[in-house]
């Protein structure tokens, strides 16, 4: 490799910044964490299979589901989202906006929408500490 090329890609990675948005530069580096945190992109997951999934919490509800509390999180990776629900918890410390999570548990849908109903769970470093 001639010293020239970490030179020319540098460049290109520069400019590749300047072009995309914020939220595609925000989408890129969640994915490629993913390797790091042993997930599977949440696009990649399939309706009724267990799945390890990691990217950020954007919004964290208390919803009730029947007449039972439920705390509801939104996590994004970069290529998709996924709702976790803990039935009959109001709060978990720590689940909040912004934090790095990663979740193990069983995809379904419903409403259109990929959830996953009690996940195994484990905060990560990252934003939201």
């Amino acid at each position: 490799m001639s010293t020239a090329e970490p030179v020319k890609r540098g460049l290109r990675g520069f400019f590749r910044r300047l072009t995309t948005s914020r939220a595609e530069q925000e989408a890129e580096e969640l994915k490629e964490d993913l390797d790091q945190y042993g997930a599977t992109p949440i696009a990649s997951c399939a309706q009724r299979r267990r799945f390890c999934v990691a990217g950020t919490l954007r919004t964290v509800t208390l919803r009730p589901r029947g007449g039972v509390p439920s705390l509801e999180a939104e996590l994004y990776d970069g290529s998709d989202v996924v709702d976790l629900v803990w039935l009959g918890r109001r709060k978990i410390v720590g689940v909040e906006p912004g934090r790095v999570v990663r979740a193990e548990g069983l995809v379904s849908v419903q409403d259109g929408r990929k959830v996953m109903f009690n996940p195994r769970y484990e905060l990560l470093p990252g934003s939201g500490q």
